[in-house]
């Protein structure tokens, strides 16, 4: 560990380092604030948007803010407010509006609010790790995947982070949310920057790499934190009324392991205390201990981050994998194999090693008695290999759409910190499917796609919501043919007949994209399927088609889809979806017999030997042990049909259904799981 970024101790920190971020801030703020009265203040008109309603408000530039807009309409608006659009820009609430605008007002309920709330609470985290560790705050704050927020930094000694310390985190934490601490900004210099943070070198490294001699930045204070960020924030920490840690891991400085050493606080926040209860009930349904209790899988210091998948596990896996496979052979794909291995000017064509470099698995490989040396990079997704399948014959109108569906093992090199049981994992298997198409054919396959999801998540119990994502401010392709794709993408989405909103701006910079977010049963939202269009990769790999009078060359449309993304995410939500029971045509114990007695021993080996030949997954238990520890057994084993079978089951050819206390015949038996197995029950 480097000399540099532990020098000093804890205790200079809220001694020195504190007070004087502070006192610079005051000052910049104060001259900031005299040069905002001097501006005009002249009248501006707002056009405020509250669902589908528009209103033409006014208000006076460089004074009037969103909140002053939320107020004038209602007191439950401005109660409930967290951030605002302002011409389509994330604005903070109480953050004066410069000019004519439109404006938008988020709460909770939407992604913009929920980003932003836990975007602001891990500032209250970060100040409450700082006054009780004096740590040195480096990466944050930062969003995680899903749900919540962490924050990294480097603690001095030997302390490490676990669960005995979360109770002060979170009494730190709440005392700063009671506190009502106002979310402040000021606008600073590179070199202002450098002095407020001379303090803390994690920070001066982030500020010389990331902000040219005469670029400024932005700086917010809540309470005693003062900390170099983007924004927007919500109004005041009250907002946040709930605060849980889920956990501490390890992490380093800027993801390389040759760097310092840090620790990652993971943390919650809700605007109430009832939305914890989820996060408890979560706790006990987590797929990791599932896992290991029923031996679906485990994972292995030996092979850091995978999951090694026992029989059981490989079953539930399998049977997922066969019902995308199923489904997409019915909706037209072609199933296949792409190689692992490609060369790094493979990944250049595509721009991949020049923005996803980081995030592969590299090899250098040396020819037998040469010195030449070969640069490969290990496949993260299909799309690239695809692309050759297309390039790889001479294409004509009439053979498009060309649906081509791969299900083989993809790469990408996550840090450590970042990997979670079965949700982020190095090596995964997705349904990375593809069409090439003509421009008039992506309505109709977008909505083919839609329907499909439709289909899965209603069998998987999910709910979930679509968002249309647009132009982002950088992007290739022609402005016309953005249109186009996005008016057919919204013409899909309107013919799907679902409620879906738009997320201006957040398109790839290749295309527009769908998003579709999950709810599972405990109401927790999960990213799994996208469908997006791409101009970029058609024009880097001259992926054209003959047109209908054989004379024109046109250029491709491809649409990348995964309905399912990850089969290891999707196992993962399952798991916790169905609370470790899964529903009986994916279980990977489906029913157990189970003998009274001894002399019902031969009857009960039967009873398996039918249900086996009718394709169901069946044990049996003929042990000497009484038939209630059996159940007992099979129950924490998460069997779905507990069969018992004695005298009268014998003498009758039929089994006992346990807790439902039914005698039926083993042919009805088999027509309940023909039946629950058919519609996926």
């Amino acid at each position: 560990m480097s000399d540099n970024y532990s020098d000093g101790d804890e205790t200079n920190l809220s001694a020195a380092v504190i007070p004087n971020r502070i006192r610079l801030f005051e000052e910049i703020q104060a001259q900031q604030l005299e040069q905002l009265q001097s501006l005009p203040h002249d009248l501006i008109k707002i056009t405020i948007t509250v669902g589908d309603i528009k209103e033409v408000k006014e208000g006076k530039r460089w004074e009037t803010t969103p909140m002053d807009i939320a107020v004038q309409i209602s007191w439950g608006l401005a109660n409930s407010a967290l951030v605002s659009s302002v011409d389509h820009v994330l604005w903070d609430m109480n953050r004066p509006l410069e000019g004519d605008c439109s404006l938008e007002i988020f709460g909770f309920d939407s992604d913009q609010g929920r980003d932003t709330f836990w975007h602001s609470s891990a500032h209250i985290l970060g100040q409450a790790l700082e006054k009780e560790y004096g740590c040195k705050l480096c990466t944050g704050p930062c969003k995680s995947i899903d749900e919540g927020f962490y924050y990294d930094a480097f603690y001095y000694g030997d302390l490490g982070l676990n669960d005995d310390h979360f109770p002060y985190i979170e009494e730190g934490a709440a005392k700063s949310a009671l506190e009502g601490q106002p979310f402040e900004r000021i606008l600073v210099t590179k070199d202002q920057a450098l002095d407020m943070f001379s303090g803390n070198l994690f920070k001066l490294e982030i500020i010389n790499d990331n902000l040219a001699e005469d670029e400024a930045t932005t700086v917010y204070r809540c309470g005693p934190l003062v900390d170099l960020c983007r924004g927007p924030h919500i109004p005041n920490t009250s907002f946040v009324k709930a605060f849980k840690c889920l956990k501490a891991s390890s992490a380093y400085w800027k993801g390389d392991k040759d760097s310092e050493s840090l620790q990652r606080v993971y943390e919650i926040s809700y605007p109430d205390d009832k939305q914890l209860k989820s996060i408890e009930e979560a706790k006990i349904y987590d797929h990791r201990l599932s896992g290991q209790q029923q031996e679906l899988f485990f994972s292995h210091p030996l092979s850091p981050g995978n999951c090694i998948y026992l029989p059981h596990g490989t079953r539930v896996y399998n049977k997922l994998m066969e019902f995308f496979k199923k489904e997409y052979w019915k909706m037209g794909y072609t199933e296949v194999i792409t190689p692992v291995i490609y060369t790094m000017d493979f990944w250049e064509t595509s721009r991949h090693a020049e923005y996803y470099q980081k995030n592969m698995f590299k090899l250098d490989f040396q020819t037998p008695g040469s010195t030449v040396i070969h640069n490969y990079g290990i496949k993260h997704m299909n799309c690239q290999g695809h692309c050759l399948m297309f390039r790889h014959s001479v294409r004509s109108y009439n053979e498009l759409p060309i649906k081509l569906a791969d299900f083989g093992p993809l790469y990408q090199n996550e840090a450590s910190e970042d990997l979670s049981g079965l949700t982020r994992v190095p090596q995964f298997q997705q349904d990375d499917a593809h069409i090439f198409c003509s421009e008039t054919q992506v309505k109709e396959e977008v909505r083919g796609i839609l329907d499909f999801v439709d289909y899965a998540y209603t069998k998987f119990g999910f709910t979930y919501e679509l968002k249309l994502s647009t132009r982002p401010k950088k992007y290739v392709g022609d402005l016309e043919k953005w249109d186009k794709a996005e008016k057919d993408l919204e013409e899909a989405l309107n013919d799907f007949g679902k409620t879906w909103v738009k997320n201006k701006g957040d398109g790839e910079f290749y295309g527009p994209k769908i998003d579709i977010t999950v709810y599972d049963a405990m109401k927790r939202k999960f990213q799994c399927a996208t469908i997006q269009l791409d101009f970029h990769l058609p024009d880097r790999f001259k992926l054209e088609y003959s047109a209908e009078d054989e004379t024109e060359i046109e250029s491709s449309v491809l649409i990348h889809s995964a309905v399912l993304g990850s089969v290891e995410r999707l196992f993962a939500i399952l798991l916790e979806q169905y609370k470790g029971k899964l529903p009986f045509w994916l279980s990977p114990r489906q029913a157990i017999v189970c003998s009274l007695l001894e002399d019902h021993r031969s009857y009960a080996n039967k009873v398996r030997d039918r249900i086996h030949e009718a394709g169901y997954y069946v044990d049996v238990d003929t042990t000497d042990r009484t038939v209630t520890e059996k159940v007992q057994e099979a129950q924490v084993a998460q069997y779905n049909y507990i069969l018992a079978v004695g005298d009268e089951e014998a003498r009758t050819g039929q089994v006992t259904v346990w807790l439902r206390d039914e005698m039926m015949s083993i042919e009805t038996l088999l027509d309940e799981f023909k039946l629950k197995t058919a519609n996926f029950l």
